[in-house]
């Protein structure tokens, strides 16, 4: 085990081992046979039986046969045999090797996927390069199933975007890792990242800014001057979604709304709240700086069904999408009090103010997804307007006291505390980072979380899915920025959110788990600190130490939940 990371259940070494070679024959139910093949792509295994794979190997051929799958070919046997257990859970697996082979029992798809993924770590570490590799394996049996069924990594691509290649690579990543949520942040101020063929001016206008701020916290504003823009085609999102599905990954796409919106209004201004009232719209651009903006959607059914074709078109592209996100964060709702329109409509409604207009306007969205079979998303500031649909997931950012409200209010909880699963602070108040917003929050922090606090009652632990870490982007300008922010941190989440916890060796796992992010070119970040050329001040722009503080920010937005103004914008220390 102390080589497994996640760390499994159960794993019981033994004598001998398995040598497993590229081209070796794989036996069992199709369906469990090709997400085997898909975890293990430079081992190449063949479904036995098609005349390529070699004979005479591993589990003798009375082991593989089953109605549902495969035979083996009677001319040989195969080293790999998948077999179908429904007793185990959907992402459960129990995988066996010994000198005769490899076994793995599953009930599903997922399962033989994360079975596979483990085989994978007990080769050498060139099974995770883009070349052929086998390898010896040595004898074990590992029963193994996930402590939390949401384990997530959230993207921003709204702020930064990232072509498509950067995304399927993040899955694959995850996949590594059994992470099995891919969180795409697809829309805020500063960038629209979806084609719309009923609104083109989202795509054509929304998708990109003239500039971006350079400047730190505090200082006069600079820009760099350079255009920067993307969006995904719906047959990208298509795409990705499929090669997602394909890694046990499900895609949770977010359209952040109303708040978030000067993209939205560039492209589309009669949507905001002056236009209700039959006013000059507000001149939005696409923000080109970091922080809130006052940009606001207007609350009147016309937003609705325009969103809602929006998410049709999304739905579409994606395909069967059990989780969409619709935001409800930060948002200043000053706009709808001072609009003679909203405020009569907000009275038709028998609303008290703009806050319950708020929540009615997450709601109505909400039940739209429900009639399309999906569940709303949103982050805490919607929990707290109150008026959720019961279904509705909620992400409480702001810290513990908010999630364990939620909880106790029936909704199901994805654990996203800035603490300690904002990635983009760094690891140390160092002038060596390189920028962030803020510090410090490290490998360990990561690994010390516990997504149920113990002070908690069986009832609110129950309604934990999970948790995830957030990748928000205002300081990650491409791939090589990511890659730095996510791992390790991404290793120690993955570790907490399948095993529950990390246990006294998950250190020394780690260290060795370094040698494949290597193998697979990962340019993480070093535990001792930068390499020479991720340092700030050399390829990027250097961290400036002390300017925010995690516990500050942590302290100021757990006030806030407590407030009935809390959909404002709360990260301004």
């Amino acid at each position: 085990m102390t080589d497994l990371l996640p760390r499994p259940v159960s794993a019981e070494y033994g004598p001998g081992s398995f040598d497993l070679s590229p081209g070796d024959p794989i036996c069992g139910p199709a369906d469990l046979v090709a997400a085997v093949r898909r975890a293990l792509p430079t081992l190449d295994l063949r479904p036995a039986g098609d005349g390529t794979g070699p004979a005479g190997r591993g589990v003798p051929p009375e082991a593989g046969g089953t109605a549902a799958g495969t035979a083996v070919d009677a001319a040989g046997t195969a080293a790999v045999v998948t077999e179908r257990d429904a007793a185990l859970g959907p992402e459960a697996y129990r995988l066996e090797v010994s000198d005769r082979g490899v076994r793995i029992a599953v009930a599903g798809q997922a399962g033989a996927f994360y079975a596979a993924q483990t085989l994978r770590q007990l080769l050498p570490d060139t099974a995770f390069r883009a070349v052929p590799a086998g390898g010896s394996v040595p004898a074990v049996r590992i029963e193994d199933a996930p402590r939390f069924s949401w384990r997530g990594a959230h993207l921003d691509v709204a702020r930064h975007f990232l072509p498509k290649r950067e995304v399927l690579r993040m899955i694959d990543l995850m996949a590594a890792h059994k992470l099995n949520r891919l969180h795409l942040h697809l829309v805020d101020d500063q960038g629209w990242r979806i084609e719309s063929r009923a609104y083109p001016r989202l795509h054509e206008v929304a998708s990109h800014r003239p500039r971006t701020v350079t400047s730190h916290y505090h200082e006069e504003e600079t820009f760099d001057g350079v255009p920067h823009g993307g969006y995904y085609t719906l047959a990208d999102l298509a795409e990705i979604a499929a090669y997602a599905r394909d890694r046990a990954v499900t895609v949770v796409p977010e359209i952040d709304v109303p708040g978030h919106a000067s993209a939205i209004l560039a492209a589309h201004p009669e949507l905001g709240a002056r236009a209700a009232d039959g006013r000059v719209p507000e001149p939005f651009g696409v923000l080109d700086r970091w922080g809130i903006s006052p940009a606001i959607l207007s609350p009147l059914p016309p937003t609705i069904d325009f969103l809602t074709t929006v998410l049709d078109e999304l739905l579409g592209a994606l395909g069967e999408t059990p989780y969409v996100h619709i935001g409800g964060d930060e948002c200043v709702l000053d706009d709808w009090a001072a609009s003679a329109r909203i405020t009569a409509f907000q009275a038709e409604l028998g609303l008290s103010g703009p806050g319950e207009l708020h929540a009615w306007f997450l709601r109505r969205l909400a039940d739209a997804l429900a009639e399309r079979g999906g569940r709303a998303v949103v982050w805490d500031e919607a929990f707290v307007s109150g008026a959720l649909r019961p279904d509705t997931v909620v992400m409480p950012w702001r810290g513990p006291e908010v999630a364990r409200r939620a909880a106790a209010a029936g909704h199901d909880v994805v654990q996203t505390p800035i603490f300690p699963l904002y990635f983009d602070y760094a690891e140390a108040a160092s002038e060596d980072e390189p920028v962030a917003i803020g510090e410090a929050i490290t490998v360990a922090d990561v690994a010390g979380f516990a997504p149920v606090p113990g002070a908690w009652g069986p009832e609110e632990a129950g309604r934990v899915l999970g948790a995830q870490f957030q990748l928000w982007s205002e300081r990650l300008p491409d791939g090589r920025a990511v890659d730095y922010r996510a791992w390790p941190r991404g290793c120690a989440l993955a570790e907490v959110a399948w095993s529950g916890s990390a246990d006294a060796s998950f250190g020394a796992r780690l260290e060795r788990h370094l040698g494949r992010l290597d193998a697979l070119g990962v340019e993480y970040r070093p535990l001792s600190g930068p390499r020479p050329w991720q340092r700030g001040g050399t390829g990027w722009r250097r961290h400036r130490p002390g300017v925010v503080r995690v516990e500050d920010a942590v302290k100021h937005v757990e006030e806030l939940t407590r407030s009935a103004d809390s959909t404002r914008p709360s990260t301004s220390l």
